[in-house]
């Protein structure tokens, strides 16, 4: 794509976005791979509030970053015509499927914040993060889960993840609604017993999980509040208890069939290939979940390497922009330095 023979202000440099549905990060790089400027901003969420004001809510962003810049565009790039960088690279949530993919960069690219633009889903930033060459799959298990993965030749393996519909199981929310259906089962008799009957009420103060139950039904408990649960089923499946044990083994399970698939598809299962996990479930590194997951990975897919991204994913989006404009490696290192 192009609007504009204008030089950008930021010659060869990339105009980088992570825009998640809680936060957004964007960062104007230079060429040589030093950050210019950054802000951050709130989530991206059209879905909520429309494509064309979640792009204007992200172009408040992107005029921040290019003041910490020292550059002073107006609502699309400078006001004058004359872009921002060479290339918008774009990592964003909610654009799970190509045909959103497509319908975000040409909001995104309408801007003329770049000569070209780049969208991909913010999975995408977080693979490419975690990895020195865009070449591995990355699943993240965050709020929901999702798998993508990524070849230098530009191929790329995904999911459409857009919930159980999709086939998708697991995730902050998913472990938190599971070990509720397991601790009500075990109160009122229909299940086995676990001690999540005890220990996610007792989180907030209760005495049962009737008593759970009936403040989330009558919203007495914010519904948003369900998310505390998963640092407590952790906590509970490393006191030994069998039933959420077999929950986080689950996710395991899950997590290993997204990144075997993945790896199939992009003809990696045989290779060596690193395998980037990303996301609050994942970072929280449990130690049965962690443990589950090398084994059952290690047994579909034994040269498959497994790192926890510790890397802000906007550094993903920035390093695929300066892939997409063929940067040196010199260029890389020293973006990675600055976020090191």
């Amino acid at each position: 794509m192009g609007l504009t023979l204008r030089p950008p202000l930021v010659p060869g440099g990339v105009l980088a976005v992570d825009a998640g549905n809680s936060k957004t990060d964007v960062a104007l790089v230079a060429a040589d791979g030093r950050v210019l400027g950054s802000a951050r901003g709130g989530g991206f969420q059209p879905p909520v509030v429309g494509v064309g004001p979640a792009v204007d809510e992200l172009a408040a962003i992107v005029r921040r970053a290019a003041a910490d810049a020292g550059l002073a565009p107006g609502p699309d790039g400078d006001g004058g015509g004359r872009p921002l960088a060479a290339h918008t690279s774009a990592c964003l949530a909610n654009a799970d499927l190509p045909v959103e993919e497509r319908q975000l960069e040409a909001a995104v690219h309408a801007r003329g914040w770049a000569l070209t633009t780049r969208v991909a889903n913010d999975t995408f930033a977080i693979l490419r993060a975690g990895v020195d060459e865009p070449r591995g799959v990355a699943v993240v298990c965050g709020a929901g889960i999702n798998c993508v993965g990524m070849l230098p030749d530009g191929r790329t393996a995904r999911f459409p993840a857009l919930g159980k519909m999709s086939g998708d199981w697991g995730g902050g929310s998913g472990l938190a609604d599971e070990a509720l259906w397991y601790a009500a089962r075990a109160e009122d008799g229909r299940g086995e017993p676990t001690a999540l009957a005890r220990t996610l009420p007792a989180h907030f103060g209760l005495s049962s999980m009737y008593a759970l139950i009936e403040a989330l039904h009558l919203g007495t408990l914010e519904p948003g509040r369900k998310h505390e649960l998963t640092p407590v089923l952790f906590a509970t499946s490393d006191a030994g208890d069998p039933v959420a044990r077999s929950i986080l083994a689950r996710q395991a399970d899950e997590i290993t069939a997204l990144a075997v698939v993945a790896l199939g598809r992009l003809g990696l299962l045989d290779e060596e290939a690193e395998v980037v996990l990303g996301g609050g479930v994942m970072s929280a590194r449990n130690p049965y979940l962690m443990d589950t997951l090398t084994e059952r990975l290690g047994a579909r897919a034994p040269k498959a390497r497994t790192r926890v991204v510790t890397a802000p994913p906007v550094l993903g989006a920035a390093l695929l922009g300066l892939d997409q404009l063929a940067a040196p490696p010199g260029a890389h290192a020293a973006l990675r330095a600055h976020y090191a």
